[in-house]
């Protein structure tokens, strides 16, 4: 059975949210901000991981409340919740699903033993956030550009 979101809201895992553009371009800066962070030669490559994971969950974020929902934070498992409702949100495909879900597990892998992030899964975590946060603005430009208008 495909999840939808209102399966999710169902199962409480997310809860219905009214967006406005002030919290989109202030989670939008933020993604930005955490990605030029990711580049910054110099800092270990777990914290490079970490802040490109941090734009990726950023923009699923703002996908989701553009949606008109918000993660129940007090569920477990919210950034799996997160990574799941891409398809839904924007049509993020199966393929890039499953990346984005393996560095979810391997940032949790890393929190809870400690394992090194390698070189490659830094790369990837980067790149995928500087194309997820393509696609995001893309996707509001198209289909909510009122959340992308700076409040008066």
């Amino acid at each position: 059975a495909t999840m939808s979101l209102d399966n999710l809201a169902r199962i409480g895992q997310v809860k219905a949210h009214t967006p406005n553009a002030a919290e989109t371009l202030r989670l939008l800066a933020s993604a930005e901000r955490n990605l030029k962070d990711a580049h910054v030669a110099g800092i270990s490559d777990e914290t490079r991981f970490n802040v490109g994971y941090n734009a990726i969950m950023q923009c699923a974020l703002v996908a989701l409340m553009a949606s008109g929902y918000r993660p129940a934070t007090s569920m477990p498992g919210h950034h799996q919740t997160m990574i799941q409702s891409l398809p839904l949100t924007m049509g993020v495909s199966n393929d890039v699903w499953l990346v984005l879900d393996a560095l979810r597990k391997k940032r949790n892998v890393n929190d809870y033993a400690g394992d090194l992030i390698d070189p490659e899964s830094v790369r990837e975590c980067i790149a995928r956030a500087a194309a997820l946060l393509a696609t995001t603005r893309q996707w509001l430009k198209q289909h909510h550009p009122q959340l992308l208008e700076q409040p008066k």
